[in-house]
C-alpha cells in the first residue's frame, strides 16, 4: 500500500522587526537562514507545497524582516530570515540585519532548529561558515540544505556535497541534504 505525504496547513502570520513582536501563541520555531537569494523562500514554498506563501524574488534582499508562517494549526512556526551577504540594500541596513540575526539566534526561547541553505554550486561561503560557527557557539541544532543540485552534473554534485558535508558535519550539523526545487 502506497503512503501519501500529507502537507500540513500553512499560513503567513506576521512580519516583525524584533523578538518582542513574535506571534502568539508561542510555538517551536524552525528558522531558515542563508545568503541573500540562495532560495530560502523557495525552499519553504516547496516543503509546504505552496506557491507564493513565502515571497521569493530574483532580487537579493527581498526578505527584510522575520517572517512567521504557522504550520499545521499549532505545530510550529517556520521563520524566514533576511539573507546575509550581498543584497541591494545599504551597508547600514546589512549591518542592522546582521545584529538582528545574531540576537534571534542567541535569544529566541522558542527557537528549535536552523535550516541553513547553501548553493551547492558555490559550496559553503565565508559567510555560511560564520553562520555555522555562530550556530555551533550558541549550541543551536541545524541542518544544511544544499540547493540547486539539479544545475550540476553527477560528478560536480558529488564533489560539492563532499566539500559541504565535511565542515558542516564537523561543526555540528545533524545532516547535509541535497535539494532541488
Amino acid at each position: 500500500m502506497a503512503t501519501t505525504l500529507s502537507i500540513p496547513s500553512a499560513e503567513f502570520i506576521k512580519s516583525c522587526t524584533d523578538l518582542n513582536q513574535s506571534p502568539k501563541p508561542a510555538l517551536p520555531e524552525i528558522a531558515f537562514v542563508g545568503r541573500s537569494n540562495v532560495g530560502k523562500s523557495s525552499l519553504i514554498n516547496s516543503l509546504l507545497n505552496r506557491k507564493g506563501l513565502a515571497l521569493a524574488s530574483g532580487t537579493p534582499g527581498k526578505t527584510r524582516l522575520l517572517n512567521f508562517f504557522k504550520i499545521g494549526g499549532n505545530i510550529c512556526y517556520f521563520v524566514d530570515l533576511p539573507g546575509y551577504g550581498f543584497a541591494k540594500v545599504s551597508k547600514t541596513l546589512q549591518e542592522e540585519w546582521s545584529g538582528f540575526l545574531e540576537d534571534y539566534l542567541a535569544d529566541s526561547p522558542q527557537f528549535k532548529l536552523v535550516v541553513l541553505i547553501a548553493d551547492s554550486r558555490r559550496g559553503l561561503t565565508d559567510l555560511d561558515m560564520q553562520m555555522i560557527q555562530a550556530l555551533h557557539f550558541y549550541r543551536r541544532g541545524f541542518v544544511v540544505i544544499a540547493t540547486k543540485v539539479d544545475k550540476q552534473n553527477r560528478q560536480e554534485r558529488a564533489k560539492s556535497m563532499l566539500e559541504i558535508r565535511g565542515p558542516a558535519l564537523s561543526l555540528g550539523a545533524s545532516a547535509v541534504i541535497p535539494f532541488r526545487a
